[in-house]
């Protein structure tokens, strides 16, 4: 298929966006921006959520990691299913019963004003670096794929990337997004069920007999049992949890859609619901994964990694295949980055510059002020992708997780903290504590093995920074009165 083709669907699904967009958006208000107005579908917000957790990394990361890691990665999941369920059981009735716009409200009330501050500049800081990290890996295979051949460069298409996800974010939020998020979930759904069907007929193989061939080349081992290793069973299912805990429990962007659904009942259904399919879905990804190191070999293909998806897809498969990878591959990047500008937008707007408490503000100043931090955040979105280009770390699922462990370790201690203890904390000690906990846990990465020796810390350095901050927390706090 050439560029051309391939840029006018891009172009007709951005219009089909655009015009979900002008049709939410309509006398959207700030309280439709930031929360949907409490009135969101509970079914479509679980199935928009889908996409954004899996995002474009999990679409392309994720197979390509097979060659590496085999299905190891199944682990995480079955632990974020775990994870998920204390969401929906325990943070998620905190959340209701306080009627929270921004959840780091709860830390506010429960241990102070810097701890609120905190937490959310954490959040602003994780969801930052890891929105643009997923931007970066989908902006680079349109580059690689499509615009590149026209000659544009690559900080072109990222500004016009994200160009179109301001357009249909700026004036409806999470109302808007809701929507978008579903249909976009949807793309992404039926160009992983093609793409592996039609692997599965280039192969002449039924599943059963593709899951034999992965098992003796040695790609679909799932449990890690050597208790040393960063891929043991136990490591990876309790990391799992608590980054689902973590990414998803405490995190603006994901529990903002959650806590836009009318009642409590239909949330924890969200929430449920998400956590089973999603479960499905990356066991399709990591089988799609185990596909294209089967097809690779048979046409000469040497690509791996991050590569390998788009090499079979537009190197081998019909047109019509490849432009359901393109319309899915977009389809995987905006539920991450839509909702990610849109979270730090609220965040910042009533966490740290604290719009609700202004009285004095006029709502056209509220609105006005809330559009140019969307921008500046998308500004912000900008640099970074930049910044991951120089880098080009050649699996970005890696990074990304790395990322996470430590930026959302200090908001597992805090809401740890005051979820599971009753005593108060020395505020002003909030943001030290904070800080200090991932700087030890970057010590302990750097020279784990002089510390432990052939026990590897991987994805639960997340529980151990969080714990780190528990205990620090504990250390500048007294008993309750």
């Amino acid at each position: 298929m050439t560029a051309g083709l391939l840029l006018a669907f891009v172009l007709a699904y951005f219009a089909l966006l655009l015009g979900v967009a002008w049709w939410t958006s309509r006398r959207a208000d700030n309280e439709a921006f930031f929360i949907g107005s409490r009135a969101s579908p509970w079914a479509l917000v679980a199935f928009g959520m889908i996409g954004t957790s899996l995002s474009g990394v999990t679409f392309i990361s994720v197979p390509g990691a097979v060659g590496l890691t085999q299905f190891s990665y199944l682990q995480i999941v079955l632990g974020q299913v775990l994870g998920y369920l204390v969401v929906a059981f325990v943070l998620l009735p905190l959340y209701y019963r306080m009627q929270l716009s921004s959840i780091y409200g709860y830390l506010e009330q429960r241990l102070g004003p810097r701890a609120y501050r905190t937490g959310a500049a954490f959040f602003v800081a994780s969801r930052t670096l890891g929105a643009t990290a997923r931007l970066y890996l989908v902006v680079k295979v349109l580059q690689d794929t499509i615009l590149g051949a026209f000659g544009v460069p690559f900080w072109l298409t990222a500004a016009v990337i994200l160009l179109m996800i301001l357009l249909y974010t700026v004036e409806g939020g999470v109302r808007t997004i809701v929507f978008t998020d579903t249909l976009q979930t949807a793309g992404m759904l039926l160009g992983l069920a093609t793409c592996t069907l039609f692997l599965l007929h280039r192969l002449d193989l039924s599943v059963a007999q593709s899951l034999v061939q992965m098992q003796e080349r040695g790609l679909a081992t799932v449990f890690g049992t050597d208790p040393f290793a960063r891929d043991h069973f136990a490591k990876q299912v309790l990391a799992g949890m608590f980054i689902a805990i973590a990414m998803t429990g405490m995190d603006q962007e994901m529990m903002q859609k959650s806590i836009s659904v009318r009642t409590l009942g239909d949330s924890q259904k969200n929430v449920v619901v998400m956590a089973l399919v999603m479960l499905v879905v990356v066991a399709v990804f990591l089988y799609l994964g185990g596909l294209l190191y089967l097809f690779a070999p048979t046409v000469g293909l040497a690509a791996a990694g991050d590569r390998i998806f788009p090499a079979v897809v537009l190197g081998y498969m019909p047109v019509a295949v490849q432009v359901l990878f393109v319309i899915a591959l977009i389809s995987a990047l905006f539920p991450s980055a839509d909702g990610a500008l849109t979270a730090l937008t609220s965040s910042f707007c009533i966490d740290l510059l604290g719009m609700k408490r202004r009285a004095d503000w006029s709502e056209v100043r509220r609105v006005t002020i809330r559009r140019r931090v969307h921008l500046s955040f998308a500004a912000l979105f900008m640099a970074l992708v930049m910044g991951f280009k120089a880098l080009d770390d050649p699996s970005m699922i890696g990074l990304i997780l790395k990322i996470a462990a430590y930026t959302y370790g200090p908001l597992l201690g805090l809401f740890g903290f005051g979820i599971l203890t009753t005593r108060r904390v020395r505020d002003a000690w909030v943001p030290l504590v904070a800080v200090a906990a991932p700087a030890l846990c970057w010590l302990v990465d750097a020279y784990q093995a002089q510390l432990f020796g052939r026990w590897q810390v991987g994805l639960e350095l997340l529980l151990l920074n969080g714990a780190i901050t528990f205990a620090g927390l504990w250390a500048v706090s007294r008993r309750a009165a």
